[in-house]
């Protein structure tokens, strides 16, 4: 059964306002599944894209359980530990990549 659920809102390039409408989608489809838990979101390392994403998570904390940056996105990050303790040990390339270019977001 599948936990995460990733999200490219970086290719193509789209506007602010375009990348929030997919995120939106993407977190009332995992709120409403019943595998789903994680979001990992591909926004490219810099840019508008990457601040939006990083904004739009921010805005919605409430309703999630965690945000880890792609960069602390690792199993000595207290936040990663906890989330993959409780959802699983899931394959994932990008756990100790320090990739910038990436925002988890751990659902409620």
């Amino acid at each position: 059964m599948e936990t995460v659920l990733t999200v490219d809102v970086a290719h193509p390039p789209r506007k602010p306002e375009q990348v929030e409408q997919q995120l939106e989608e993407t977190l009332s489809q995992v709120r409403t599944s019943s595998s789903l838990r994680i979001i990992k979101i591909i926004h490219g390392q810099s840019g508008k894209t990457k601040q939006t994403v990083r904004n739009w998570a921010y805005n919605k904390r409430r309703h999630l359980r965690g945000i880890i940056y792609g960069e602390n996105y690792s199993i000595f990050d207290e936040a990663t530990q906890e989330m993959r303790d409780e959802v699983g040990q899931f394959p994932d390339s990008d756990l100790e990549a320090s990739n910038d270019g990436i925002t988890i977001i751990w659902v409620k």
